[in-house]
């Protein structure tokens, strides 16, 4: 066991703390619903960027590579001034939804490069101009972009050319779980000799204001280079700063009479040291060196090339000299670090391949983040301030006054998207066993507790919209945890998580089948569900001419949720046969469900269009008349999900489940016709559960496997590029709907932000995909061949499928063998060929079907950092079933 390892099993078993205190603040806490208290649900425009630097939050805090304890009582954040921006760098610039062409968009470059999940060592690098940052331009480019064009990037501007900027390494090891130090390494990458202002920053998050308790903890300067912090929960620290910094004070109290225009008791505020240091403001800080934010200043001049380092710690009182076991601590955990990633990539023997995971490893520990919301509190406001507007209590989230949140809690990008999702957050957690499984399985449970879950059994989608329906895959996630801790740890695995969330679950299933099977027919609609713009129409929104729409995709995903189901039950049942029964009902769901996708809604109706051989959505019109809408996406691959393996000694192991299965399927003939081959046992005498029949998935892949069509040379297209030429349209009345290929930035903004199912590629369904056919394979083996791709005239088995686009995947991050490019940065040169970018991987939301550069949110290394995981599994792709 490694000392990263020794320390996890610390903090598991409440020995010790150590994750007590990690990089757990946000990126942004402006333009979130949580801050929003207008009328209208405005949160872009209630808090702003402009307003960030004066404005006190109510729910969260913010800072550039920032870091907190457990429930963000003290805050450290770094600040830069280049000597030419309006205001200090405190906060990451970006456009807000309807500022951006694309929506919201962060503009800054920043690199997550390395973590352990204990935070005992974290590493971030931020990329600083030296010339004025150019805020007005981004705004003012963007927003004479229409959606047709790209967005404007920081890039984009020549901020960067000739080098002329500030590489800012920002580093924190731990001495131990409450004593935390950190190294800011600043390097001149440009041709002349630069000054820059260093001030790193600690605050309290401002608890006094709201009217539930006014007691203020205190920050003070006991010296030159030390500060007293006191607060009653946390104890008494100190923070010391190296050298001879100028210690500033102020308070974490909103700017009213900046953003305001009112009159204010309070002498100092927030944007103090800002208002100081800028704009020369010597009264904005406390002379008394005393306050409740309070920052070390330090101006370094550097020649080109040249690097130096600030240095500060906090941690107990009295040490003596805070700084003499520096240099060592930290080449400590570096080195615990190396030794930790070492025997997690011990398979990997590609330099490449590791760096690219541990930065995707290390994305996903910074992602980790503070989140504090309490809906009723919300609605109702608090008594020191105004009333909220009436209207927010019939408005947004107003029915889930049942929710409080208080957690650490994995984000999905800590800029654009510093709230959770349902989804994402299922997905986040495959990435996160491979590193700390307690923290993993800690955030499954989560969505499954009653201050989450609501009383009907819904997951709350996300904060802009908490009712809203994502893709059913917390089961998926959780068993999957299950089996991967399983295989750590090296015995029967934790029982207890995998039962307590199975039991949370089952209100949840039954919430599906009560609220998205409208007619009772095992067809389900579910919205968006995560797919954005992927249809014809707004699938979250009535259908323009009235009707319902029958999903394929919400079909099928429930159909996988019911076989997931079912899979952990008989899990359960190994100790317990009483979940037999309860596998015996998940079964039964799914064969109904099978039915109903065959014929929809009692018609004569069938999501599968045997012309097209493709899956499509029903469109049922008010006149009673049906239609399939014959658009080839994702919606159409989503039935692949919906399938499971079962061995024979599990089934064996339950012998009153093998019997009700065999039963329904002698004597339902029209049931045991949908199900794939359940009574011819495969290899290994296994039995398979599957929405398609061999012939159906052959088909599927056919279209799927076309790169004229799915199969793009970096994964799997989100819609079909046959659109490009040749759009889709539908016609109703007089209204006209069309689909075309898109396989970059959406060309519509009726679905919101920067939603785009058109053609780019999206890492979460693409997993899937990789998974359903390992699974696939696990039943036909190697004689079951198929054409890849299709028309290519080669033909190999669904598992050299699986490893074909799990490989294509891994390429978008990795160089080419050939020409040493990454296909994420697409074709600029200076990320592809500077020596001081080409090896900083971004983790986007989605990527080009036809290039693979990354788009969307930059960071979003939540749901793309399951790239960690086919990265471990490139040499051997069969990683699924090993587990299992």
């Amino acid at each position: 066991m490694n000392a990263e390892q020794q320390r996890l099993q610390a903090a598991n078993t409440n020995q010790k703390d150590w994750r007590h205190y990690g990089p757990y603040l946000s990126e942004r806490q402006w333009g979130t619903v949580r801050e929003d208290y207008s009328a209208g649900g405005d949160a872009w425009n209630y808090t702003t960027f402009d307003m960030a630097r004066s404005y006190t939050y109510r729910w969260g805090e913010e800072g550039l590579a920032g870091f907190c304890d457990t429930q963000q009582l003290l805050c450290e954040c770094l600040a830069l001034w280049n000597g030419q921006d309006p205001f200090l760098k405190e906060q990451l610039f970006g456009l807000s939804g309807p500022q951006g062409n694309h929506g919201e968009d962060v503009k800054e470059l920043y690199y997550f490069l390395d973590a352990t999940p204990t935070h005992s060592y974290q590493k971030l690098l931020y990329k600083y101009p030296q010339a004025a940052f150019p805020y007005e331009q981004l705004l003012k480019e963007n927003a004479a972009r229409d959606r047709l064009e790209p967005e404007y990037e920081l890039l984009d501007t020549g901020i960067f050319d000739e080098g002329r900027y500030f590489d800012v390494f920002v580093e924190m090891a731990k001495a131990d779980a409450n004593d935390l130090l950190f190294q800011y390494t600043i390097v001149n990458r440009g041709p002349e000799a630069a000054t820059v202002h260093v001030l790193p920053q600690l605050w309290f998050r401002n608890s006094w204001t709201w009217g539930y308790d006014n007691y203020r903890p205190q920050l003070r300067a006991l010296d030159d280079h030390t500060v007293a912090v006191a607060h009653r929960e946390l104890g008494d620290l100190t923070w010391y700063a190296d050298g001879r910094p100028e210690l500033l004070f102020c308070d974490n109290n909103t700017n009213v009479q900046r953003l305001d225009h009112h009159p204010s008791d309070e002498p100092y505020y927030k944007d103090g040291i800002n208002n100081y240091l800028v704009d020369g403001q010597r009264g904005a800080v406390n002379p008394s060196r005393v306050g409740t934010k309070a920052a070390a200043h330090y101006v370094l001049t550097l020649q080109p090339g040249e690097s130096q380092q600030v240095r500060l710690r906090l941690g107990p009182t009295g040490q003596v000299r805070p700084f003499a076991d520096f240099e060592q601590v930290f080449a400590q955990r570096q080195q615990e670090a190396d030794e930790f990633y070492a025997d997690l990539q011990r398979d990997i023997t590609n330099d490449d391949a590791r760096l690219v995971q541990r930065q995707a490893f290390a994305g996903m520990l910074w992602s980790k983040q503070f989140y504090d919301y309490d809906v009723p509190r919300w609605l109702a406001g608090d008594p020191a301030l105004p009333p909220p507007p009436s209207e927010r209590l019939t408005g947004r989230n107003a029915e889930w006054r049942s929710l409080t949140n208080y957690d650490i809690i994995s984000m999905p990008d800590t800029w654009e998207y510093p709230w959770y999702a349902a989804w994402d957050l299922a997905f986040h957690c495959l990435p996160l066993v491979q590193l700390d499984p307690e923290f993993a399985k800690n955030q499954l449970r989560l969505l499954c507790h009653d201050w989450y879950m609501h009383p009907n059994g819904q997951l709350p989608a996300y904060e802009w919209h908490f009712s809203d329906v994502n893709p059913p895959v917390h089961a998926w996630a959780t068993f999957r945890v299950f089996k991967i801790d399983q295989k750590q740890r090296g015995d029967a695995g934790d029982i207890v998580f995998l039962e307590t969330v199975f039991h949370r679950l089952l209100l949840n299933f039954t919430w599906w089948v009560n609220q998205k099977d409208r007619d009772g027919h095992n067809i389900f609609e579910g919205g968006f569900l995560g797919l954005d713009n992927i249809g014809v129409f707004d699938r979250s929104a009535p259908l323009p001419f009235g009707g319902t729409l029958e999903q394929a995709d919400g079909t099928a995903w429930v159909a996988m949720f019911a076989l997931n189901m079912m899979r952990i039950a008989l899990e359960l049942s190994q100790s317990n046969p009483v979940y037999q029964d309860l596998a015996c009902k998940f079964f039964e769901h799914f064969l109904y469900i099978a039915e109903a996708m065959t014929n929809v809604g009692n018609t004569e109706l069938d999501l599968w269009d045997d012309e097209d051989e493709f899956y499509y959505d029903a469109l049922n019109k008010p006149d009673g008349s049906h239609e399939l809408l014959k658009v080839r996406s994702m919606v159409g691959l989503i039935p692949l999900f919906a399938v499971e393996v079962l061995d024979e000694d599990l089934l064996v192991g339950a012998p009153v489940f093998l019997a009700r299965m065999n039963w329904l399927l002698t004597n339902r003939p029209h049931l045991a016709d949908l199900v794939s081959h359940w009574q011819e046992p495969g290899k290994g005498s296994r039995r398979l559960l599957s929405l398609l029949r061999g012939h159906r998935m052959k088909r599927l892949l056919f279209r799927m496997l076309d790169p004229a069509e799915f199969f793009s040379e970096h994964g799997i297209r989100s819609l079909s590029r046959v659109y490009f030429d040749q759009p889709y349209v539908f016609e109703e009345g007089d209204s006209k709907f069309t689909v075309n290929y898109q396989p970059a930035e959406s060309e519509s903004d009726i679905f919101g932000g920067n939603s785009n199912w058109r053609g780019p590629i999206w890492f979460p369904v693409n997993f899937l995909i990789v998974e359903s056919l390992q699974r696939f394979h696990h039943y036909y083996g190697d004689d079951f061949k198929v054409e890849c791709p299709t028309h290519s005239g080669h033909y190999v088995t669904i598992l050299d499928v699986a490893e074909e686009i799990a490989q294509r995947l891994n390429r978008l991050f990795l160089r080419d063998e050939h020409t040493g490019q990454r296909a994420c940065f697409g074709e600029r040169k200076l990320l592809q060929d500077d020596p001081h970018f080409r090896d900083y991987v971004l983790f986007n939301e989605y990527f080009n079907g036809d290039t693979g550069e990354g788009l969307g949110a930059s960071h979003q290394t939540g749901w793309t950092g399951l790239v960690t995981k086919l990265l471990q599994a490139r040499y051997d792709i069969k990683f699924h079933y090993e587990e299992e």
